[in-house]
């Protein structure tokens, strides 16, 4: 089982779409799991707690709900993932798109900051279901010889992303779209 974080960012990337990241997940024959990014969603998030001035637990909340705004529009646009919302009762079928449950994340601890976003979560996922590899697709061009910790410095990857992927037992990839859809 792998999971494939596809960034927020991904739906304005043209051709190398989050749209087009998922068509071909569907083409291959390998158990996934899809993380999708909040993308515009989560952006609204971060412009309304600037307005409003609301507390970093309620921005990560509503930035969990825009994650599950693109795993419900992704899903919808390709049924043949399955949405599915719990660790404990995610089915195993072969394509599944995770829509994050507030209640799960916060039961486990998972700090609520803006240095923890989908990146982080997806690998949290990751070491939940014991996946073999965590592949993150970006945007933007990334540099394979980089490491996770200059990738985080960078803002390639959320700051936390270091720690969570620190002990993990699966493989760790963090590339473009356009690298993936040549893979």
């Amino acid at each position: 089982m792998r999971v494939v974080k596809l960034g927020g960012s991904l739906f304005d990337n043209m051709p190398h779409n989050i749209f087009a990241c998922l068509a071909y997940i569907a083409t291959q024959s390998i158990p996934t799991i899809v993380v999708c990014g909040g993308g515009e969603f989560a952006n609204c998030v971060r412009h309304a707690q600037r307005q409003w001035h609301f507390s970093d637990v309620c921005a990560h909340e509503m930035a969990i709900l825009a994650m599950q705004q693109t795993a419900l529009m992704s899903q919808t646009l390709f049924p043949a993932f399955t949405l599915f919302t719990s660790v404990q009762t995610m089915p195993y079928p072969n394509l599944a798109i995770w829509f994050p449950s507030i209640h799960e994340l916060n039961a486990n601890r998972v700090p609520a900051s803006w240095d923890i976003t989908s990146d982080s979560l997806a690998a949290w996922l990751a070491n939940q279901v014991q996946a073999t590899q965590l592949l993150v697709i970006k945007a933007c061009d990334v540099d394979s010889n980089i490491a996770i910790d200059d990738l985080a410095q960078n803002g390639i990857v959320d700051a936390q992303f270091p720690h969570f992927v620190k002990n993990a037992s699966y493989r760790v990839t963090i590339l473009s779209a356009s690298a993936f859809l040549n893979l």
